[in-house]
C-alpha cells in the first residue's frame, strides 16, 4: 500500500473511531489524520502480533478492522490526555 493509500485509510479510520466513541473529542480533520495514521500504524503492529501479518492490502478487511482498533485506543488515550489537561 502507497502513501497516499495509508493516509486515507488513517483518515478514514480515524473518523470512524470518532463516530464510534461516544463523547466530544477535540480536534479537526488534521487531528484525525494523525490519530488515524498512528491508530493505523498501532492496529498494524497489533495485527502482527497476534495475526502475524499487518496491513496488507487497502481493501482488505483485516486492514480496515486493525486501523479502525487502533485508531479507536489512539484516540481513546488522546481523550484521556486532554480531558486531564483540561480540568
Amino acid at each position: 500500500m502507497g502513501i497516499l493509500g495509508f493516509l486515507l485509510l488513517g483518515l478514514i479510520a480515524g473518523a470512524i473511531a470518532k463516530a464510534i466513541l461516544p463523547g466530544r473529542q477535540g480536534g479537526g480533520w488534521l487531528v484525525t489524520l494523525v490519530l488515524g495514521v498512528v491508530g493505523a500504524i498501532l492496529g498494524g503492529w497489533i495485527g502482527s502480533l497476534i495475526f502475524g501479518g499487518g496491513l496488507a492490502d487497502f481493501f482488505d478487511l483485516r486492514t480496515w478492522l486493525l486501523a479502525i482498533l487502533g485508531a479507536l485506543i489512539v484516540l481513546g488515550i488522546y481523550g484521556a490526555v486532554t480531558r486531564r489537561s483540561r480540568v
